[in-house]
């Protein structure tokens, strides 16, 4: 199943001292409406959550389908590493993240804001998949088309976890 194993209304809402004490020790984060504005750069806000967590004593990593340039500067101004390129949601980019924190999967989750890419890429991979909601509305247009599809998952995930309480 392709539900997240959490929602949170934004990345900047996750409960990221609960998920420490939990035993995770890394992050994956998608970039666009997740953690700054569609192709949008870092602000001030992104900048203070990436320099919070390294002082948690977490590990950060950008995964992006988008190219180096775009993931490798956006990365460079948060003080992050990072993979390009990354394919969501298939497996690859998020073993080669895996990798380069030297994490195992069940020490690490995914911050992501589409089902399709992140989540499911995440789910497929054993990794821990928090989706946020999005940022902005503003989203290029082969996006829309995907966030239509998202919309049966999503209310089906929030019915199953009413009824869970």
């Amino acid at each position: 199943m392709i539900f997240p194993d959490m929602y949170v209304k934004n990345a900047y809402e996750l409960p990221y001292k609960e998920m420490y004490e939990r035993g995770f020790r890394g992050i994956i984060f998608d970039i666009d409406n997740t953690v700054a504005l569609d192709n949008g750069p870092a602000d001030d806000r992104c900048r203070k959550l990436f320099k919070d967590l390294e002082a948690m004593g977490y590990k950060t990593m950008i995964v992006s389908n988008n190219d180096e340039p775009r993931v490798k500067s956006f990365a460079d101004d948060v003080g992050s590493d990072y993979v390009f390129k990354a394919a969501k949601p298939s497996k690859k980019g998020y073993f080669e993240a895996l990798k380069k924190m030297g994490l195992k999967k069940d020490r690490v989750f995914l911050a992501g804001d589409q089902i399709f890419t992140d989540i499911l890429g995440a789910k497929r991979s054993g990794i821990f998949a928090v989706m946020v909601g999005k940022l902005n509305w503003k989203e290029r247009p082969h996006i829309y088309l995907k966030r239509i599809l998202e919309v049966p998952i999503m209310a089906a995930y929030f019915l199953i976890n009413i009824f869970r309480k």
